[in-house]
């Protein structure tokens, strides 16, 4: 198939099918150092882009043959929003999906256009990036076309949220020694204050970048993601990081959900197996209650008992 790929069992969002709009060559306004794609000069157009008959076509097929799929994904070796022809796709592929959920990944370049806004709320999932608080970072991890402005991105991001009845999930790609510092994501907190999105997804360079860019540790990940206050955070965990084993108290557990909730990857990452035991007799025991956001599992404190 030239534009369907998978299916893929994502952690977040469950077992999920491809559809990329861009299959032969990278379309992207953005050319972040991070990307896995390799570095191109951003464009804002995607060149021969596919007829919506064609990708309709494979992904019936698709579906036929993968009946247990969760999610159709709507991405691109790019920016999806670039498709000009998206609505009338999105409005073809809400026709077929049953109940499956519709997602796309986003750069969130054009999300402050009205039209683009109007498409998106057609979308089950949306995913939008947001790496940077400030324009000097912005610059220079992002890479974007030199009218692209954070601060209508910002605005448009805002804007949406207050319209939109999905479920809207931000993710922040940390990069050491750009925007892994607390200033920066204090700002950025400021920023998903006035959002409030479903879903905050912070994660570092885990597969070959674009550019010479470094990771950050899981443990950077999670001192970092305590700056960003009353949303539900989820934490890219690589295999290869170590258990860090926190010995936290039923207190402390407790204490610490009050303000961000668990993931299974970060219960397993951060408690040691005494605390994990302690963990599981709370959630037994009502303390703590079990919340599914965008098709991710969050262990939170039981509000009608604290």
């Amino acid at each position: 198939m030239s534009y369907i790929f998978g299916p893929i069992n994502s952690r977040r969002f469950g077992l999920s099918l491809g559809i990329d709009l861009s299959p032969k060559t990278k379309s992207c306004n953005f050319d972040c150092l991070y990307c896995e794609l390799k570095r191109s000069t951003p464009t804002d157009k995607i060149s021969n882009p596919p007829r919506v008959s064609e990708i309709i076509l494979e992904l019936k097929k698709a579906l036929d043959r993968f009946k247990d799929i969760e999610v159709i994904t709507i991405t691109s070796n790019g920016e999806p929003t670039l498709y000009p022809y998206l609505e009338e796709l999105i409005s073809k592929i809400n026709l077929l999906k049953n109940r499956k959920k519709t997602l796309i990944l986003s750069n969130s370049s054009l999300i402050y256009k009205k039209d683009i806004q109007k498409i998106l709320k057609k979308i089950d999932i949306v995913k939008l990036s947001l790496d940077c608080a400030t324009n000097r970072c912005f610059r220079q991890l992002d890479r974007p076309l030199k009218e692209i402005s954070l601060k209508k991105i910002i605005d448009g991001m805002v804007e949406f949220s207050k319209n939109y009845n999905g479920s809207l999930v931000i993710e922040i790609m940390v990069v050491k020694g750009i925007n892994d510092k607390e200033e920066e994501f204090e700002k950025i907190d400021e920023i998903l204050q006035k959002i409030k999105p479903a879903r905050v997804d912070i994660s570092t360079v885990d597969r070959p970048p674009a550019y010479k860019v470094k990771p950050v540790s899981f443990e950077k990940l999670f001192e970092l993601s305590k700056n960003i206050k009353n949303l539900p955070v989820t934490i890219a965990r690589r295999d290869k990081e170590e258990a860090l084993n926190k010995e936290l108290s039923k207190e402390e557990i407790i204490n610490t959900l009050k303000h961000r909730p668990f993931t299974k990857d970060d219960i397993k990452t951060l408690l040691s197996p005494n605390s994990i035991n302690i963990f599981n007799q709370l959630l037994k025991d009502g303390v703590i209650i079990k919340k599914d956001l965008s098709g991710v599992i969050f262990y939170d404190v039981n509000s009608n008992q604290y």
